[in-house]
């Protein structure tokens, strides 16, 4: 899929992983992707691999072949795109890990050999209001001992491993990579959401649970609004404006509509790219957050008007479309581009 210099995934080969997902997108809304072989998929396909370090058992892909690839994905199944973010941001965090933790952990990942998920949300924004941390971390002897809860971990039911933090005793983080089966470890029921409760998102809860490995924190510590959730938006947003051009071959006055949010993609694709190759300054990341938030929730709702009445019954394409595109208003929001959605949604300039 990539090749080691290269920034683009074969477009031929990425479409081919879009299909196969698309038609395990049913299954994989009730199942998730960890049962339903989208993740299965997407190791076949190498792109695991792509998001581990060449020396850690994986192919090293450029960041901007990473977030084209998550913007076709969330065009075709958004649960699944959902589930890798998490993933990846696991993933990202155990490369922080020392060289025999990544020598242990990584290549099996990579394969898709064993399965992994996050849990910090905890960290930057649940329970921020009540002054007590979430989930913390005491020293055991040379071990540590975890109590707590993560509020919000996609596919914790499915995974082999949770990566979360916790707060320390002396007032800093840590981060740990627990065993699901560990004792102390419970996790919830999956929540019944408005949309992509195939994410299998439950809260996970702590009692004196020994985590296998402690990775110190790197680069002040976990960040929200990334470049990722901005590709899972103009995925999404992909999607909708597809099935507002399949409503214009039949009504052709839908044409000019279609054609405006596709030329709108396409300008947010541009930045996104030039973001990933080159980097991207935070406060220039949430703007692109930000219009790409609104991008969605408007061309999930006009794909909403365009399909009439149709749209509007459940289980059809674009009423889940639609709902889905509300999930951007809440997942992963830093205050910056919470207040410009709301100053949008208001009519505030």
């Amino acid at each position: 899929m990539f090749t080691p210099d290269g920034d683009q995934p074969d477009a031929a080969s990425l479409d081919s992983l879009g299909e196969t997902l698309a038609a395990l997108a049913d299954r994989t809304a009730h199942d998730g992707p960890w049962r339903s072989g989208a993740f299965t998929a997407l190791a076949k396909f190498g792109l695991l691999a792509g998001f581990v370090p060449r020396d850690c058992g994986g192919t090293g892909a450029a960041e901007q072949g990473l977030v084209a690839a998550l913007v076709v994905i969330a065009e075709r199944c958004l649960t699944t795109a959902l589930a890798l973010t998490q993933w990846a941001a696991a993933v990202r965090i155990i490369i922080g890990a020392t060289a025999d933790v990544r020598a242990t952990l990584l290549p099996p990942l990579a394969r898709g050999d064993t399965r992994t998920t996050v849990g910090i949300s905890h960290l930057t924004t649940s329970r921020r209001h009540l002054g007590t941390p979430a989930l913390t971390a005491s020293r055991d002897g040379a071990a540590w001992r975890l109590n707590g809860f993560c509020p919000w971990v996609t596919g914790a039911d499915s995974s082999g491993t949770i990566v979360t933090g916790a707060a320390t005793e002396d007032g800093g983080q840590m981060f740990f990579v627990v065993p699901t089966d560990a004792t102390g470890l419970t996790v919830d029921p999956p929540m019944t959401m408005l949309a992509l409760s195939g994410s299998r998102t439950a809260a996970v809860h702590f009692a004196g649970v020994r985590p296998a490995h402690a990775i110190a924190p790197a680069g002040g510590g976990p960040r929200t609004g990334g470049l990722a959730t901005t590709a899972l938006a103009v995925g999404a947003a992909r999607a909708s404006t597809a099935a507002i051009a399949r409503e214009a071959q039949a009504r052709p006055g839908l044409a000019p509509i279609a054609a405006e949010f596709t030329a709108e993609i396409a300008g947010l694709m541009a930045r996104l790219a030039a973001g990933a190759r080159e980097g991207i300054e935070p406060e220039q990341r949430d703007q692109l957050r930000a219009a790409a938030n609104g991008l969605v929730v408007r061309a999930a709702q006009a794909a909403l008007t365009a399909s009439k009445g149709a749209g509007f019954l459940a289980g059809h394409p674009v009423e889940r479309l639609v709902r889905e595109s509300l999930f951007f208003l809440v997942w992963s929001c830093p205050q910056a581009v919470s207040d410009a959605v709301l100053c949008e949604l208001a009519g505030v300039d």
